[in-house]
């Protein structure tokens, strides 16, 4: 998912439209839930907040995890996730 490329200095001088904090680009982890499977994206690039973090993500980086998602690309690993009942 390492696109960093796309994403160097994009995020350069935006601020969320939030808080109005300064946006840092980061790697962050991104969770989702689709049709009742679970993907785990690691070292996704993306703008966040400083002030209240809020995430933000190029559309380069949203196709890319949505492609993924839908089987064009082959997982790296797959972990074993507990589910609890509260």
């Amino acid at each position: 998912m390492n696109d960093k490329m796309a994403t160097t200095g994009f995020w350069d001088g935006e601020e969320c439209e939030y808080c109005g904090g300064p946006i840092v680009e980061k790697e962050v982890t991104v969770h989702r839930q689709v049709n009742g499977s679970y993907f785990l994206f690691e070292n996704v690039p993306a703008g966040v907040c400083k002030e209240c973090g809020t995430r933000y993500y190029a559309a380069n980086i949203l196709k890319r995890m949505e492609e993924t998602i839908h089987g064009k690309q082959k997982a790296v690993r797959e972990v074993l996730v507990p589910v609890f009942a509260v």
